[in-house]
């Protein structure tokens, strides 16, 4: 693991634990002011509402939001007032009891000895007292002077209550009053009727917050502190809001990104590199064959900036350019995210030592850096699977004859590549797509990207992975229960190529889900085993003796064993002489009778249920 990997390991354990901290010290706690309603104080520390984690405020600091919005503090023993307002500053909050409007009834049993607030008093006048309240008849008040100490909001028509301070005498009293509770340790301007004292002021001392925010700065819980201390903090630099929390987050995880996509470009231009020397130092013991080789500014240059697309496959597109006005070339511009410069070099030194009429001869190349390119004689007549397909629109071009040449043309081009070249060249491609026709017809095999090179006297090739197209590859390149992978894998491949040509169709159609559907070359055989016509595919005599020619030497071919197939000598021979001194070969789909296969399925098994050959 190189230092770079390590490295964004390293960062992404530090991120999460960050985060872990983060949600910690957070944990639903922020900087931002919360509010019941619009029009409702702001709450902050030391307060905290019911809904918040206890660490968010100071122990006692309890407020609630009530259904219509308003902000409510509970007093022991049960006294629930509203707030008006909140002074961070002074330490003074503010409350009044919209209900009732009396105080002296939710003071009944109040003890602020178990609470961290304290009556606020203004002056002298408004001293803490006891007051015991009395229950007076109405004949009783009428006769008594202490009218002043009464309590509207607790005296009904029938009755009076009296508040009762501590230099009255209760012998003063009518004998027809009663007492009902005390008052203890209260303002006594909370007993006065009047708007100006509807409003009751409690202040508290600690937490000690006031300084914090005559400074400008706000107050909070120390980390970690176990005896409930608190310090102050800036407003900016404070505990993090859910926006500023977000940023981090968001700013944390573009920076992981960006070491990621730092980390795989570097690693990218590394292999890039190794990639590039491996193609210079072939390239440079390949200089004796002296190959044109042409710069990317070139390449362009040729294509016209790459205007006229031909194709594309796995490994590149192909566009058209131009030498000169006279000769036309196909440029292959290749993916360098596929492979590792294996199927560069596979073109390059397979094609640059063939010189057949049945081959597409490479004309130069390009390895300008990490861009890689193959430049090839054009040919005009596009790939053959554009006239044998059903669906091609060039099929009424070919005729039997034609198409007779074509199939003869390709295997003398295979058998040249097996045993013409100083070694021999296995293609592992062979199909109509990588057939190309001259201005007159006639074939060439191209794209040599899976060809392996091995010496003539080689029976056997050792193989890592299956290479090739579904639907065209020999049964031994999945599985060493048919044998070994010889020069066999390309005869099965060009089998399949001829039936395709008889049957004007493609071999497998992977989107085809009907399981009715009967394999196209087992349909073929039992068609020549039963002695049916071949006119349904043609309809002229001699068209029909062709397409069976062709549809037995295809099923010659497509034997499952290799040693069950003729090699490409012996297939240039066939097709060389007469239908009638061809041989039916033995079924090489092993039944009985008609078996119905559907051909997806087919690949699908080759896919995942055959043994890959180990190297």
């Amino acid at each position: 693991m190189d230092i770079c990997l390590k490295m964004l390991i390293s960062y992404l354990f530090l991120f999460l634990a960050f985060i872990v901290d983060l949600r910690e010290a957070q944990n639903g706690c922020d900087d931002q002011l919360r509010y019941c309603g619009a029009h409702s104080p702001a709450i902050r520390f030391p307060f905290r509402l019911s809904s918040q984690l206890e660490h968010c405020g100071y122990p006692g600091f309890i407020l609630s939001c009530t259904d219509a919005n308003q902000t409510v503090l509970e007093l022991p023993i049960s006294a629930k007032l509203f707030v008006k307002e909140i002074n961070y500053t002074s330490q003074v909050i503010q409350l009044y009891d919209p209900p009732h409007h009396c105080f002296p009834r939710q003071f009944r049993g109040l003890n602020l000895s178990s609470s961290p607030f304290q009556f606020k008093v203004n002056s002298p006048y408004d001293d803490l007292q006891n007051y015991p309240l009395f229950n007076c008849s109405p004949r009783a008040i009428m006769n008594s002077d202490r009218r002043s100490d009464r309590i509207s909001c607790l005296s009904g028509p029938t009755y009076q209550v009296y508040a009762i301070n501590y230099f009255t005498s209760i012998a003063e009293l009518p004998l027809s009053c009663t007492k009902m509770y005390n008052l203890l340790s209260i303002p006594n301007t909370i007993l006065i009727d009047g708007s100006d004292y509807k409003v009751l002021q409690l202040s508290w001392s600690i937490p000690k917050c006031g300084h914090c925010e005559a400074k400008g700065k706000k107050c909070r819980l120390k980390n970690n502190s176990s005896k409930l201390q608190t310090e102050c903090f800036p407003k900016d630099k404070g505990s993090l809001s859910k926006s500023a929390i977000a940023g981090v987050i968001l700013g944390s995880f573009l920076l992981l990104l960006a070491i990621f996509a730092l980390y795989r470009l570097y690693t990218y231009d590394k292999v890039e590199k190794e990639h590039q020397a491996k193609i210079e130092k072939f390239l440079e013991d390949y200089r004796n064959f002296k190959p044109t080789r042409y710069s990317y500014a070139d390449i362009k240059r040729i294509t016209n900036q790459f205007t006229e697309k031909l194709g594309e496959g796995a490994y590149g597109t192909v566009f058209k350019g131009k030498l000169s006005n006279e000769i036309h070339v196909a440029v292959k511009i290749l993916n360098t995210s596929n492979g590792n410069g294996e199927e560069f070099i596979n073109e390059v030194e397979t094609m640059g030592t063939i010189h057949h009429v049945n081959v597409v001869r490479l004309v130069g190349l390009c390895a300008d850096g990490f861009r890689r390119a193959l430049v090839y004689e054009f040919l005009p007549n596009d790939s053959l699977d554009k006239f044998i397909s059903s669906t091609g629109t060039k099929k009424c071009i070919l005729n039997w004859d034609k198409l007779h040449d074509i199939a003869l043309g390709i295997a003398k081009g295979i058998e040249y590549l097996h045993q013409g070249c100083g070694q021999q060249i296995l293609h592992f491609d062979i199909k109509p797509h990588n057939v190309l026709l001259d201005q007159n017809f006639n074939p060439k095999i191209s794209d040599f990207g899976l060809a392996k090179l091995c010496s003539k006297d080689q029976s056997v090739v050792s193989m890592t992975t299956a290479r090739g197209t579904m639907g065209y590859i020999a049964p031994e390149v999945f599985s060493r229960n048919f044998g070994n992978v010889s020069s066999k894998a390309d005869v099965y491949s060009f089998g399949i190529l001829l039936l395709e040509i008889v049957g004007g169709r493609k071999n497998v159609d992977v989107t085809v889900e009907n399981t009715s559907q009967v394999y196209f070359p087992e349909w073929i055989y039992n068609i020549l085993e039963q002695k049916e016509d071949m006119r349904i595919f043609v309809d002229d005599d001699e068209d029909a003796k062709i397409a069976k020619k062709l549809a037995i030497i295809g099923l010659w071919c497509i034997q499952w064993h290799p040693v069950d197939r003729p090699s490409m000598k012996v297939v240039v021979q066939m097709l060389e002489e007469e239908e009638d001194k061809l041989i039916m070969p033995h079924n090489p789909f092993a039944s009985a009778g008609p078996v119905q296969i559907n051909a997806s399925i087919l690949v699908k098994s080759l896919n995942h249920e055959l043994e890959v050959i180990p190297e």
